[in-house]
């Protein structure tokens, strides 16, 4: 994370909805490339190089020790140890929050029949979720950046909203819309950290934004097929009760 960004005024207001940005980037993120949506397709669904064979997927899923919980606590370790000098509060990851994470981990990994891709896009969210918290407590953003973190903050309240009420409500969804919403998302959230992150974070925040916003992933999440019914009520439940408790 670069230091570069005088604070300027700040709105407080503006600062304190910034804040749940972060939270808000915990649970969806997303944009496809401007030349339109980016299809993941089979060359993208490599199956890792030694799969496991003669497993279910209930015992493929218990041999998956994969945790976002700790994956929050090592990025915030390695964080840390870079950043001596800076103020750094601890970045909490709710439980909720991070069972939406574990989730999205697994559909992923569903949909890519890729495990270490899978893991590669939550890692990258999560990278993205810290650096926001180390912006936020040392006071990088400027006035304006605030007010663009506002406009992300409402932007992926509306997404959750769109994603739970496709799910509850039979034959509304569109992929289209879904993948709009994180279009706007992820043009917010370029602009907001412009300065302030290095091109490789710009990367990953495309990485993990092309992923959740490609027509085919969001297709298959909606679909009536298992387990992708499965994990979209699970992700929903928990975004559900986020938005119930004014976290997202």
């Amino acid at each position: 994370v670069s230091p570069r960004g005088g604070p300027g005024e700040r709105d407080p207001g503006a600062l304190r909805g910034a804040r749940r940005a972060a939270a808000g980037l915990a649970a969806w993120g997303g944009r496809e490339s401007p030349g339109g949506p980016r299809r993941t397709g089979p060359r993208c669904r490599q199956r890792d190089a030694h799969p496991r064979r003669g497993r279910g997927p209930q015992e493929a899923e218990k041999m998956d020790t994969f945790s976002t919980k700790n994956l929050v606590l090592q990025a915030q370790k390695k964080l840390l140890s870079k950043m001596a000098s800076k103020t750094m509060a601890n970045i909490f990851i709710d439980d909720t929050s991070s069972e939406v994470l574990d989730e999205l981990y697994r559909v992923t990994k569903e949909f890519t029949h890729n495990r270490k891709e899978a893991q590669k896009i939550i890692k990258n969210l999560i990278k993205i979720v810290m650096k926001l918290g180390v912006l936020y407590r040392n006071r990088q953003f400027s006035a304006d950046e605030l007010r663009l973190m506002e406009r992300f903050r409402k932007k992926v309240h509306t997404l959750a909203m769109t994603a739970v009420s496709f799910y509850q409500i039979d034959f509304t969804f569109d992929r289209r819309v879904m993948s709009g919403v994180l279009n706007e998302c992820r043009d917010l959230l370029h602009q907001a950290v412009n300065t302030h992150l290095t091109a490789k974070s710009h990367s990953r925040i495309n990485h993990v934004f092309n992923h959740f916003a490609d027509y085919e992933f969001l297709s298959a999440l909606y679909g009536p097929s298992e387990p992708y019914r499965t994990h979209l009520q699970r992700i929903c439940d928990g975004v559900n009760k986020m938005l119930d408790e004014d976290n997202i």
